[in-house]
């Protein structure tokens, strides 16, 4: 290896602390055979030899001038990087600093919203969102070995979520699930998962039993749920709302029409036909008008 432009061995007096050394030699910046990033750098920390590419010369001699300066001032260089101590120290400040900020979780972004609205909504309102959210809630917690029921869940999460709970111990019958509720809750991020975002639609849709929910209950619990995602986009939680990408449920009556007592197109404008000419032409006798083109009608009625 040549070592032609070698920059002095500095050697402080004193000694560096374990996986760090105050033997350094840099060299030359150097070009390579490349098409990106052909500057290279390349230094010795300890017997090992550290290198960096760069895009244009410039870099490369600015990255050489903070070494060289690193090594004036006697910092000791980390062996496994190559990084002067100063810069290592920086990263992992960093790092712990990211690992401090924790990502904001489901039930205490709710917890937040629903103080927030809670002192100007009516009882309904209240009533729609803690409904609405216990439902969602049921999708926005991971599932494991220990996990209370659905019924506890949702009701854990209702008495959680009311303002002038926060800070009191749940009920003892609640405890588990409350306590499963704040720790075992997914990040409000996930709801942009595809997955995830799947199952918050199946839980506003359907009851614990697994049977339809009622269409004024699905669509308030879709309000409740539209809501809460535009306020994590306005703070700025989910770049966009996931239910604004999703089709709507048909949601109509649950009531089952029997086909038995049906009228169909030739029978109703029958019917519609002899009641006409009793009430307009008024001589025409029933059997020869409504009552001999409803008896169908009506004996499929009597039959169901």
């Amino acid at each position: 290896m040549s070592t032609t432009g070698d920059t002095p061995v500095r050697r402080p007096h004193g000694e560096a602390r374990p996986g760090f050394s105050l033997d350094v030699r840099l060299w030359k910046v150097t070009k390579v055979d490349r098409k990106a990033r052909p500057y290279q750098l390349r230094w010795v920390v300890g017997g090992k030899v550290s290198s960096a590419t760069f895009a244009t010369s410039a870099l490369a001699e600015s990255r050489r001038s903070e070494l060289r300066q690193a090594m004036r001032r006697g910092e000791a260089f980390e062996i496994s990087s190559g990084q002067p101590e100063s810069e290592v120290r920086a990263a992992a400040e960093a790092a712990e600093a990211a690992a401090a900020e924790e990502t904001l979780r489901w039930f205490e972004f709710c917890r937040k919203y629903v103080a927030g609205r809670w002192r100007t909504s009516a009882a309904k309102t209240r009533e729609g969102m803690a409904d609405g959210l216990a439902a969602v809630s049921l999708a926005m917690v991971k599932r494991g070995d220990g996990v209370p029921s659905d019924e506890q869940l949702r009701l854990a999460f209702r008495w959680g979520i009311v303002p002038a709970n926060a800070g009191e111990d749940p009920p003892a019958e609640l405890k588990a699930a409350y306590d499963w509720l704040t720790t075992a809750d997914r990040p409000v991020v996930d709801a942009a998962d595809a997955e995830v975002f799947e199952d918050v639609l199946y839980r506003i849709g359907y009851k614990l039993d697994g049977t339809p929910a009622a269409g004024d209950t699905y669509r308030r619990r879709r309000r409740a749920l539209n809501t809460v995602l535009e306020h994590a986009v306005v703070v700025g939680e989910l770049p966009d709302n996931p239910l604004q990408r999703a089709r709507q449920k048909h949601v109509g009556s649950s009531e089952v029409v029997d086909r038995r007592v049906l009228v169909n197109a030739l029978q109703a404008r029958q019917l519609l036909a002899g009641v006409f000419l009793r009430r307009v032409v008024g001589s025409v006798p029933w059997e020869a008008s409504g009552g001999l083109l409803c008896g169908p009608v009506l004996r499929g009625a009597a039959s169901g």
